[in-house]
């Protein structure tokens, strides 16, 4: 189950990883963050069938009714913790828990970890997300297991190493632009990046530059987005500092967009794996600072840092052959999520399965829960209507003080 576009995607793609053998059904569990049909469409691309959008009811009578060996609990993590803790808790017979992050998990967080720390399978996508998400569990205890698999999303094998990608249906003439909701976050930042995508549209116009949208300005994605570029462009265009139709704005599966590409921009994005993947020349922008807080720090010594000028320039780079094999492109034969997969669920079914500890089954946590419950069980436009309502009582107790 999924509880946003971004989830979704990861999801969808890592069943499709599992051995043919295994039967799975996918859902959407109902949130205020809960995708589009849009954004559904696109992250199950390739899908048979696209998934139901479930209550938090809808959703324990479907577990119920699966009975499933494993649950994939491909949430946020308060929506994690409070579904293995209470939603589908008592499930009989207990079935694994399993859970993960979607994307580039650099540096690892001790709040990752104690949200999912009451599921048996935690999965990761690098030797490096392993080695550090595991020194925390060894830390803090709690959870269970750290597996690992390549990103499932990282169609084909190429690297910077030269091992082939798939070909173009068509001419690569398309520079791709990847958004990322929470960084770069000021405003100012973010038209700074537009106006060197309108510089460069202007002096190659033989090329189409994407900006690549995770959601439309009227639509809700994983994490809220301030300042949208559609609308930042809009607003440059009216002031005359942009040629209106200088860039365009798509959504739709980012495999679709790397097909044509010729080059590839973000300033942080798992999406920049994807054109690695498919040996698309990139630049990962670095003007505004390379940290934790950028979410970019991983691309350190990936020979991928660039900046605006670049970009403006058309100039795109190659990556560090090392820094992709320890970074996201290891061998496949390193991946073990699924045979401890296969380990955990043969404990299940004999009996013999000690459940995860979750470390936030405290008091202290309580109140955490009943709000993450509330995200679950009341419908979004009541929750938002709740949330107005309470920020207006308070700007009202404020100017009364």
């Amino acid at each position: 189950m999924a509880d946003s576009d971004s989830y979704l995607k990861w999801a969808a793609c890592l069943l499709r990883e599992l051995p043919s053998s295994c039967t799975t059904e996918l859902a959407v569990i109902r949130t205020p963050i809960v995708p589009s049909p849009a954004q559904i469409e696109a992250a199950v691309a390739g899908s048979a069938a696209e998934p139901p959008v479930l209550t938090a009811r809808a959703l324990r009578r479907a577990a119920e009714r699966f009975g499933p060996d494993v649950v994939l609990v491909a949430c946020t993590g308060p929506v994690v913790d409070v579904l293995v803790a209470e939603v589908l808790a008592g499930l009989r017979p207990r079935p694994v828990f399993a859970s993960g992050l979607p994307g580039i998990s650099v540096p690892a967080t001790e709040k990752a970890w104690l949200f999912r720390s009451g599921c048996e399978l935690f999965v990761l996508h690098s030797g490096r997300e392993v080695e550090e998400f595991s020194a925390i569990g060894r830390a803090l205890g709690g959870g269970g297991q750290v597996g690992l698999a390549r990103l499932p999303f990282l169609h084909g094998t190429a690297t910077a190493t030269g091992t082939g990608g798939p070909s173009a249906a068509g001419p690569r003439d398309r520079v791709v632009f990847a958004t990322q909701a929470k960084v770069p976050r000021r405003r100012e930042e973010r038209e700074d990046v537009l106006l060197a995508l309108a510089d460069l549209a202007g002096r190659r116009p033989d090329l189409d530059v994407v900006v690549k949208l995770r959601a439309l300005d009227t639509e809700r994605q994983t994490h809220n987005e301030r300042h949208h570029y559609m609308s930042l462009w809009r607003s440059l265009a009216e002031q005359g500092r942009v040629r209106d139709d200088a860039v365009r704005f798509a959504t739709g599966p980012m495999h679709e967009h790397l097909t044509h590409a010729a080059g590839f921009v973000t300033v942080s994005s798992t999406a920049a794996l994807e054109a690695v993947a498919r040996e698309v020349p990139l630049l990962v922008l670095s003007d505004f600072g390379v940290s934790a807080e950028m979410i970019n720090l991983v691309f350190e010594d990936s020979g991928l840092l660039g900046t605006l000028d670049d970009l403006a320039d058309g100039r795109f780079l190659v990556p560090d052959a090392a820094w992709c094999e320890a970074n996201y492109f290891h061998p496949r034969a390193a991946d073990d999520w699924t045979s401890r997969l296969v380990s955990l669920v043969g404990q299940a079914r004999s009996g013999r399965l000690v459940p995860a500890r979750s470390l936030l089954d405290g008091p202290e946590y309580a109140a955490a829960r009943r709000r993450a419950r509330m995200r679950v069980e009341v419908p979004p436009n009541v929750l938002r209507a709740g949330y107005r309502a309470k920020r207006r009582m308070r700007r009202y107790l404020r100017a009364l003080r």
